[in-house]
């Protein structure tokens, strides 16, 4: 069923922004891209979602494999004793000392998830055949796997790149820098939708207000 994603802006990126924009999806692409009458009077049977705020390409996470391997992600359960944030560093390694496969299975699942939270539907790599646990997990999330960048990175020339994050912005790049690439006529339907006004405000406020996330034309998660 062909469903339109509406919202007060779409910035496509690498083309004009549509203030009351829409993006037409028809199975697991995108169908037309432009103003909220325009797209709905070319498509009058589809289904409309309505959101607020902002309209983008969905996000890139550079240092996927880092969150997966080398980040231990709290089951709710365990929130009380251990937070809710990924750990990292020494109480990683504390915790991977005693780890059993099950266990680290359900951290990378719940890694992959809560990515998408935060906008993310491409994620670097790599993610290798001497890993297949990962492999599997990352193949059975949908999103799309990214070998490592060639040439500057957005990462280079800190002295100290910290903890990965879950928030593809906390890495200081733009918002061109920081999702997949261009929304386009035709191409995979994978986009996010932010609670903020502008894109100056979310690179600002990093992807925390992700309110939906759209993979290969699937609403593979939404805000409560």
């Amino acid at each position: 069923m062909l469903t339109i994603h509406a919202a007060p802006l779409v910035l496509p990126v690498g083309a004009a922004a549509f203030v009351e924009g829409a993006v037409a999806v028809d199975g697991d692409r995108i169908a037309a891209i432009g103003p909220y009458e325009e797209v709905v009077a070319a498509h009058p049977a589809a289904r409309v979602r309505r959101w607020p705020g902002l309209l983008t390409p969905g996000l890139r996470q550079d240092r996927a494999r880092e969150l997966l391997t080398r980040c231990y992600h709290p089951d709710p359960r365990e929130a009380d004793e251990l937070g809710e944030l990924p750990l990292w560093g020494e109480e990683f390694d504390r915790l991977a000392a005693t780890m059993d496969p099950a266990r680290r299975a359900g951290s990378v699942r719940r890694g992959l998830q809560r990515m998408l939270r935060y906008g993310t539907t491409h994620v670097v790599g790599p993610f290798d055949a001497d890993d297949p646990a990962l492999r599997a997990a990352v193949n059975r999330s949908g999103l799309v796997q990214l070998p490592p960048r060639d040439g500057p990175s957005r990462l280079a020339g800190a002295s100290s790149p910290g903890p990965a994050d879950l928030d593809p912005f906390a890495y200081g790049g733009d918002l061109a820098s920081t999702v997949h690439g261009p929304l386009t006529v035709g191409a995979r339907a994978d986009f996010a939708v932010f609670d903020v006004p502008d894109g100056a405000a979310l690179c600002a406020g990093g992807a925390v207000r992700c309110v939906a996330t759209v993979l290969a034309g699937r609403l593979v998660h939404r805000a409560r």
